[in-house]
């Protein structure tokens, strides 16, 4: 295992963040690993859910670590320290060395002068509750802020992004795309985004309830403008296949040589089409579509908007959908429940194929794509330490070869 690695997971984690904790005044009770972000020869960050005793007094906490970033040790709030061969930053959620805007984002004394600030008037004088959605360390959070009646969503970026997104949101909330609306942004990385409305399609898709036909998301993707193409252009998660085979064969050496030759088939076969052109999502899947009565009437997320392959937003929506079939915990009726999920990610495939040329995907093409998506959330079990992650990511990895091998579209009738 990767030193890195295995320093900021393993049993030394334990005094690392010890020793950060009694720095700060508390004493360590527990913790364990919930997020890891690492890139084989550069980089490692987990993110620990710790329980931490301040005088007397026992609480839950969100802890991050980084080991390859030397700019995080000179942050307010992080310490520093060493094994004698690795620098480690250890940091208590919200001081993240990387995003200087979450500290006032999760303060919500600062939450109220900023949702006053938005015009909301008196009812933002109720001192809001402040939820987090969504944090990945030294990449991005979202908050959740309500007072009385407004809702608005604070997400926190690296401060060199947030101008760009800012924009993104802009262009598309002009071009009539139902995306959260920018209300303003700071130079420390914070942007405010109004809500939207729906569920995600995610619990749609988990309860059996209605979900958008292929059609209705052809017609989504149609609707982005053509001036997305003038955006910078973004990977596509399958372009990176070979990085994350490094992901998974240095967390789980034992899979190594296969994510290697399934990297490796995914780039022969993306080679034959080229850089794209059309205006993409870029990260289009379940959880970024918002749903009223099955209906879509939301989409977040718009950071990776640009130009593509319109077949890499098809692929990501396909590879996410059947990827829930692996997901432990689906449904009760587990067995069934993935098959349902399998044979759904399936018939959105064969009818994308099937679609008139133009609008949906080639069906060998398409296929690749998703073997690509799925190579990179074949990381995901170990990263967010599911329990008995081996098995799980192995999993992931019959599911890439079964795309790439066409035995998985193969079982799509086209009536998603």
């Amino acid at each position: 295992m990767n030193t890195h690695l295995d320093l900021l997971t393993g049993d030394s984690a334990a005094g690392l963040l010890d020793a950060a904790v009694a720095t700060a005044g508390g004493e360590l009770v527990d913790w364990r690993v919930r997020q890891v972000d690492h890139r084989p020869g550069s980089t490692t960050t987990v993110a620990y859910r710790a329980t931490v005793r301040w005088d007397g007094v026992t609480r839950s906490e969100t802890l991050g670590a980084s080991v390859g970033r030397a700019r995080d040790s000179s942050k307010p709030g992080v310490v520093t320290l060493s094994d004698g061969d690795a620098t480690v930053a250890v940091w208590r959620f919200p001081d993240d060395p990387a995003l200087p805007a979450l500290p006032g984002a999760f303060d919500p004394a600062g939450v109220e002068e900023l949702l006053a600030g938005l015009g909301v008037g008196h009812q933002a004088r109720a001192h809001p509750e402040l939820t987090v959605r969504a944090y990945r360390p030294t990449r991005r959070a979202v908050i959740e802020a309500r007072a009385a009646a407004a809702r608005v969503f604070l997400k926190v970026l690296r401060p060199r992004k947030v101008a760009d997104l800012h924009r993104r949101h802009e262009l598309l909330s002009r071009a009539g795309l139902p995306v959260p609306r920018p209300l303003g942004w700071s130079d420390d990385g914070l942007l405010m985004l109004s809500p939207l409305r729906g569920t995600e399609m995610r619990a749609a898709v988990r309860d059996g309830a209605r979900i958008p036909s292929p059609d209705e998301v052809l017609d989504l993707l149609d609707r982005l403008p053509g001036e997305v193409r003038d955006l910078p252009r973004r990977p596509a998660w399958s372009e990176s296949a070979e990085h994350y085979a490094g992901v998974i064969g240095a967390a789980l050496p034992a899979e190594a040589g296969r994510a290697a030759d399934l990297a490796g088939a995914v780039g022969e076969r993306l080679a034959e089409r080229g850089t794209g052109t059309d205006p993409t999502h870029g990260d289009l899947y379940e959880a970024q579509i918002m749903l009223t009565d099955g209906r879509i009437t939301g989409l977040l997320d718009v950071d990776s908007a640009g130009p593509g392959h319109r077949a890499d937003d098809l692929a990501c929506l396909v590879a996410h959908l059947d990827v829930l079939s692996l997901v432990r915990g689906t449904d009760p009726a587990r067995t069934t429940s993935a098959a349902r999920m399998r044979r759904l990610a399936a018939d959105y495939a064969a009818a994308f194929a099937a679609a008139p040329r133009g609008r949906g995907a080639d069906r060998g093409d398409l296929s690749a794509r998703v073997a690509g998506v799925l190579l990179s959330l074949a990381t995901g079990p170990h990263r967010v330490q599911e329990r008995g992650w081996q098995d799980a990511t192995s999993r992931r990895l019959d599911a890439v070869a079964a795309w790439l091998d066409g035995s998985r579209l193969a079982a799509g009738v086209g009536t998603a």
